[in-house]
């Protein structure tokens, strides 16, 4: 068999494979996918057709496998094997109990499928490797609150949420129609509808106190979780210039994305930063002072008086 053949061969198994994990798949999606023309995507679902896989196809919608049809798991390679054991790692610790435990049960189905040396593979790995996440990210008296907020985005079905926020001492009582849920800076969010303020609110989950499914349906369409999130940036920023010692720059440089960064640029033995911050009186500040004895201030002057006056105030305290 020639290697065209044997690439044309995987392709057609892998857009089964698609077309059994989806309810609706478009053939540009395919084609990109694949990085073959939109001509060659036509010409293998034919072949898949001929072959006796029920396809339907529905000229703007995209393609479809008649309800009820089905064919047992490809086999996997040990690659693809091996990044289960990384899943199932990640599932562990930034899900709920209960999710976590469904993702397990899964995982069980999907390796009794596997071959012998897949499964060798995989064992080799699974006590080789941990994951270790050092903030809360769920409520550990709500184990099932990724589960309630999944179905409740799919059902399109308000929840209730007992949430206590920074602002206020005592927790919110609210019903919440979901748009999306999004992991960030460590933790998850989510973003919904919240009846009790008439507005979208984000609520972050190891803050949440109650969480209890209901009937009422949505009052509103949401749209997509992304068209919610990218919003025009309206909040005053300012420009901050700070030179680092490169002995520590390398070690800022996962954080200083949440500060603004913008730019940077190597200087002799200092790397110079540039960032809009959008709060340097507090934020910024703080987070400055934990390298501050190898960086030096260039702009804003406010922001060295604010330094200074944080460090005063601390040295009184010791």
């Amino acid at each position: 068999m020639s290697t065209d053949s044997i690439k044309r061969f995987d392709r057609i198994v892998s857009i089964l494979v698609q077309l059994q994990a989806k309810r609706i798949v478009k053939a540009q999606e395919l084609a990109d996918r694949f990085n073959v023309s939109l001509r060659t995507i036509y010409r293998d679902v034919r072949t898949l057709e001929a072959s006796g896989v029920p396809i339907i196809s529905e000229a703007g919608v995209g393609y479809s496998i008649m309800e009820g049809y089905r064919l047992p798991p490809v086999m996997f390679t040990k690659e693809e094997a091996g990044s289960f054991v990384a899943a199932e790692k990640l599932m562990q610790k930034f899900v709920d109990k209960s999710l976590g435990s469904y993702h397990e049960a899964a995982m069980l189905k999907i390796k009794s499928v596997l071959r012998g040396r897949e499964k060798d593979w995989i064992s080799a790995l699974e006590m080789q490797i941990t994951v270790d996440q050092s903030q809360e990210l769920f409520n550990k008296n709500l184990p099932n609150a990724l589960e309630i907020l999944f179905e409740s985005i799919a059902e399109r079905k308000q929840f209730f949420l007992k949430y206590q926020s920074l602002q206020s001492e005592q927790p919110s009582e609210r019903h919440i129609e979901p748009v999306g849920l999004y992991h960030e800076n460590n933790f998850w969010y989510l973003l919904g509808y919240c009846h009790y303020r008439k507005d979208y609110r984000q609520f972050r989950t190891d803050r949440m106190l109650g969480i209890k499914r209901t009937e009422i349906p949505f009052t509103k369409t949401h749209g997509n979780l992304e068209d919610h999130l990218v919003k025009p940036d309206t909040i005053e920023k300012t420009k901050v210039v700070i030179r680092v010692d490169k002995s520590v720059a390398r070690y800022i440089s996962s954080s200083k994305k949440l500060h603004g960064f913008i730019s940077e640029t190597t200087m002799g033995n200092q790397v110079e930063m540039k960032f809009m911050s959008s709060n340097v009186e507090d934020w910024f500040s703080r987070w400055y002072i934990s390298f501050a004895d190898y960086a030096t201030i260039v702009e804003p002057e406010s922001l060295k008086i604010r330094i200074k006056a944080i460090l005063n105030k601390a040295a009184e305290r010791l």
